[in-house]
């Protein structure tokens, strides 16, 4: 006779109608079924726990893969895992990630999960043990992926100052600036804010490589997966490499899973996350003022202006960035000679560590430009988001 368990399994690998499966599920006692299912949720994300993926992704993944109703199952799961765990054990960036979902462990006990899932959400049984079987067949799906942040238990918590973080009082100066920059209507005012923003990353960059020539604890450079959204993945990827290089780090773009890895020291990765994040609603903003109007075959035309935009503002946001940033970098050489080697060593640690991470690491395809009108347009809007001086 067929166990809940067998049952569950053989669904989620394919082996059985996932209708009658949910049948099956549904007319099982509760006693038997519900701890069955939570208990293959936590094997599952176990699984992808010491796979390589991280709260925040493995959340995005169940959202992007299945729908948003997956995401809370999600984040009970990391809670549960981490209650294995003492703190002190846990990195920090993955501690960051359960706290910024809210990782709790809000329920009574696992066997009465789904019951109270289903009080908590006002909704029948059904949806949730139809969600909980789906999100089975995609985590199901996920393989492995490079482990970027020691899971829970493997490894000590990263050293604050050996990772070179930056000054929370600096980041909250330039999220303001960029805040600032995507709430203006001016184009000037847009170009003051994110040029004022990038000059203060740029000169704590610099900085921080002045300090470690000083004989303080060295950094090491990290590695940080950066969600990129549909549609226009791929010109979206382009912007986030543009922002990358032009703060001496590098991505490579992962079109299966929605995601790049920034390779770099934490201080730069956390500037080209802030910047890129600002500069997508920046271009979403200038993209809708100047998007043509409908027609015959407007949606085509609109398809090709709204690629061809993207393409040229990661084009022309990736010169201008690059600029300021080897403007402000040969000010500070010449007025420090032993910069050059620490800034050409810092970079050939990360890409040591990118190298480490994909050996065999592929040119992607370029991204198509049908529409001149969207190319020009691109390029005006990154030039009137200028980052230099």
């Amino acid at each position: 006779m067929t166990t809940v368990r067998e049952l569950i399994d053989g669904v989620v690998r394919g082996g059985g109608d996932y209708e009658a499966g949910l049948d099956a599920l549904t007319v099982a006692p509760p006693a038997e079924a519900d701890p069955a299912l939570f208990g293959a949720l936590l094997e599952a994300t176990a699984r992808l726990w010491t796979g390589g993926w991280q709260p925040a992704e493995l959340h995005r993944a169940a959202v992007r893969r299945g729908r948003p109703s997956l995401g809370g199952p999600v984040v009970d799961a990391v809670a549960a895992h981490l209650r294995e765990f003492p703190r002190r054990a846990v990195d920090e960036r993955w501690l960051a990630q359960a706290d910024a979902l809210d990782a709790a462990v809000w329920w009574g006990s696992d066997g009465s999960y789904v019951a109270e899932l289903a009080a908590r959400r006002r909704a029948g049984r059904v949806p949730v043990l139809d969600d909980l079987l789906t999100l089975l067949g995609v985590l199901a799906a996920l393989p492995a992926i490079e482990v970027l942040v020691p899971p829970p238990g493997t490894a000590p918590r990263v050293d604050p100052v050996a990772a070179g973080r930056v000054d929370p009082r600096l980041l909250d100066r330039v999220r303001a600036l960029l805040a600032k920059a995507e709430s203006t209507t001016f184009p000037a005012e847009a170009e003051t804010y994110t040029a004022k923003a990038q000059e203060l990353i740029t000169r704590h960059s610099i900085d921080e490589a002045l300090t470690g020539t000083a004989g303080t604890a060295a950094v090491v450079p990290f590695a940080r997966r950066i969600g990129v959204d549909h549609p226009y993945e791929s010109e979206k990827a382009s912007l986030l490499s543009a922002v990358a290089e032009a703060n001496r780090c590098h991505a490579v773009w992962s079109p299966d899973h929605g995601f790049s890895t920034v390779f770099g020291f934490d201080a730069d990765i956390d500037a080209v996350d802030l910047l890129y994040t600002s500069l997508l609603v920046q271009a979403n903003r200038a993209m809708a003022r100047g998007e043509p109007p409908g027609g015959k075959a407007g949606r085509a035309r609109l398809k090709s202006f709204r690629q061809s935009f993207l393409v040229a503002f990661a084009v022309r946001i990736g010169e201008r960035l690059t600029r300021a940033a080897a403007e402000l970098s040969a000010a500070a050489v010449a007025e420090h000679a032993d910069l050059l080697p620490v800034l050409r060593s810092r970079d050939e640690q990360v890409r040591e560590t990118m190298r480490r991470v994909f050996p065999r690491t592929v040119r992607g395809r370029g991204s198509r430009v049908d529409s001149r009108e969207g190319w020009e347009s691109g390029r005006a809007a990154a030039d009137r988001a200028e980052l230099g001086r």
